[in-house]
């Protein structure tokens, strides 16, 4: 098996492995920031964060961002980001500061 390479967009960018194994999965961070922009789901996005992650990122590949920035509220990425769900988004260029 090749060695996978992870790009900044992914949760596992960070995970370390080998050329035969992913190692233990190693949690990416977001903290908490004033600049983050508070949100409310709405309904054309229930259960679709990908969707939302397309529209503010330009990737749907950061779907996975709004539950790293809202561990308190959601613990999966797809089925706890539901209408009417209030999180906080964080901005395009706060990612790209934090390598992400």
């Amino acid at each position: 098996m090749s060695k996978v390479t992870y790009p900044s967009s992914s949760p596992y960018a960070l995970t370390p492995q080998s050329n035969w194994a992913i190692g233990l999965y190693k949690h990416r961070s977001i903290p908490e920031s004033v600049d983050d922009v508070p949100y409310k789901v709405e309904q054309k996005y229930h259960n679709r964060p990908d969707l939302l992650a397309a529209e503010l990122y330009g990737d749907a590949q950061y779907y996975w961002v709004f539950m790293i920035r809202n561990m308190n509220l959601m613990r999966d990425p797809l089925w706890d980001f539901v209408a009417g769900l209030e999180i906080y988004i964080p901005s395009r260029e706060r990612l790209k500061a934090l390598g992400i």
